[in-house]
């Protein structure tokens, strides 16, 4: 094989690594399906955002309609806020609401928007008002350890109290 042939193949590996390794990175930042639809921005604000991140997919019915835009904090009602990028072929009437979800039992973590029924339409800077915060799986655990040690005292305290006088 020559050089020039050599070389060729060469670059045209180095190249195709390159792409692969781009490919990557946008996947793991969660870049992969940029969308350069207009948007239009709401918020809503939730006790617990748990693992929510930004660029987090917006959904209705499985449909992907918009991207977290941002997150923060509000000092005056101590609560997370989420800024939304909605695309504006996407509306929704004003009383939607907004729940934080996730894809399978330990997947990554997204809006979900349920429609309601009002003729209004959320427009820029807008709020949902109706929000359900993330489901912490630690919460639920110890929530679960707790109950079931408080069970298993009261009914171990049931079995070491005298029987009433008289039996």
């Amino acid at each position: 094989m020559t050089r020039e042939k050599t070389d060729f193949w060469v670059g045209l590996f180095v190249l195709l690594g390159a792409v692969a390794l781009v490919f990557l990175a946008l996947r793991a930042g969660n870049m992969s399906s940029f969308s350069f639809a207009p948007t239009y921005q709401v918020q809503a604000h939730f006790d617990n955002l748990g693992g929510l991140k930004i660029r987090a997919p917006v959904k209705s019915s499985g449909v992907v309609v918009g991207r977290v835009a941002s997150i923060g904090f509000d000092n005056e009602r101590y609560q997370a806020v989420a800024t939304l990028d909605l695309e504006e072929q996407y509306s929704f009437p004003t009383d939607s609401s907004a729940s934080i979800l996730t894809s399978g039992l330990l997947g990554e973590q997204y809006i979900g928007i349920t429609p309601g029924g009002e003729e209004k339409m959320l427009t820029q800077d807008s709020q949902i008002q109706y929000t359900q915060s993330a489901v912490v799986l630690e919460e639920l655990i110890s929530k679960f350890l707790y109950s079931s040690a408080s069970k298993e005292g009261s009914a171990d305290s049931l079995q070491s109290q005298p029987a009433p006088d008289g039996q």
